[in-house]
């Protein structure tokens, strides 16, 4: 009796521990997410403690409170899961125990290693874990990574008035002298599939099978309005980001033409399709989380679609719509600033699993077919309504 009860004791305190690391030092608090698999580069440190706290064990008794610590770790975790975001990862959740094991064993190992220095074993122990976090994150960044665009995809038209293009600077000589400078948006959308960033649409129609985005643009010249129309209704697939109050920063003096619009120029088009923006709320500048489907986007400021036909499908609270134009397929956001890098750039650069957001990966996915999605899906914590 006493030993179950010291089994269980130490089963129930390192699986508390490594849940508490993986909610503060594995992102899941930060990031808004509930992933088991950020609890990965946290494993080896608890398990290691476990093993220095039981190496006078029996190696049966060993492995069993090893198995006993996953599994209630595992539970623990789907509970989360299913309550904070409505489903449960079980690739994440069996991934997570698989190297779990691997770590738990590997540690006990180390402190059963016997050598004639007594130090060998703990020097081994904080390479273990200090490799295991680096290793884990490799891993992590690799699994979360989106797949690209098919060879041979039909490149994405992009028409913006967003400074994504030599956005350091507007001085020629320093664009030739320290190069392009593009937006971190337009480097994440090119990593994704092709790109064609475009002046005009006039002579400059998505071609079959392709896509349009347009992002914020300038005022559009009446042919450019009846090109985009004429494009989705005979099937063509659009996103439009329609910013009814942009808090883009500005590269250039107030005033400058150059700057991105203050507000939306496609009022035209939206009422031809039957869609109405309204203004944004200046009184709530802060960012808010959004879900549209299982993709998190962060909008800045955005403004809700007050009319929408019958064909359209809103997401949330009428800021980000799915329309069916004709036989063509739109997708509008009330909000442009959601490609602002601050709002969806991972934490550490190409850590992919560590993003705080789906903006690149959702707009791919739209852009190009199969794009977008990797072997592991963030699981965001649902953001409240509001």
């Amino acid at each position: 009796m006493r030993l179950s009860r010291r089994l269980a004791v130490r089963a129930v305190s390192i699986a508390v521990l490594v849940g508490a690391l993986a909610w503060s030092g594995g992102g899941q608090a930060v990031l808004g997410r509930i992933d088991p698999a950020l609890a990965m580069p946290t494993l080896a440190l608890p398990l290691l403690l476990l093993a220095v706290w039981q190496r006078s064990e029996e190696a049966a008794l060993r492995r069993l409170t090893v198995f006993l610590t996953l599994g209630l770790l595992a539970l623990a975790q789907a509970l989360l899961a299913f309550i904070l975001a409505g489903s449960v990862p079980w690739l994440q959740i069996a991934l997570m125990f698989v190297a779990g094991a691997v770590a738990g064993f590997g540690a006990d190992a180390l402190l059963q290693w016997h050598s004639r220095g007594r130090w060998v074993p703990w020097v081994a122990g904080l390479l273990l874990t200090t490799g295991w976090f680096a290793a884990s994150h490799i891993l992590l960044a690799s699994l979360y990574r989106p797949a690209t665009a098919s060879a041979g995809a039909p490149a994405a038209t992009m028409l913006t008035g967003l400074p994504l293009r030599w956005s350091g600077s507007g001085d020629i000589a320093a664009i030739i002298s320290d190069g392009a400078g593009d937006d971190p948006a337009l480097i994440g959308l090119e990593a994704m599939g092709p790109v064609a960033l475009v002046d005009s649409l006039v002579d400059s129609v998505p071609p079959p099978g392709g896509t349009l985005l347009l992002a914020h643009p300038r005022a559009l010249a009446p042919q450019e309005l009846v090109a985009i129309d004429a494009f989705v209704r005979v099937g063509g697939k659009a996103v439009v980001l329609a910013d009814a109050l942009s808090g883009w920063p500005a590269p250039h003096p107030l005033g400058d033409p150059r700057n991105p619009p203050v507000t939306s120029l496609l009022t035209p088009l939206l009422d031809h399709w039957g869609v109405r923006l309204g203004a944004a709320p200046t009184d709530d500048m802060d960012v808010a989380a959004v879900d549209v489907g299982r993709a998190r986007l962060r909008l800045s400021s955005a403004g809700a679609f007050e009319r929408l036909p019958p064909t359209c499908r809103s997401f949330a609270d009428r800021r980000v719509a799915q329309c069916r134009v004709d036989a063509g397929e739109v997708w509008l956001v009330g909000d442009a600033d959601l490609l602002f890098a601050p709002l969806w750039s991972p934490l550490v650069p190409g850590a992919d699993h560590l993003r705080p957001a789906d903006t690149i990966e959702w707009l791919a996915a739209r852009l190009w077919p199969g794009a977008g999605v990797g072997v592991l899906q963030p699981l965001w914590i649902r953001a409240r309504s509001g």
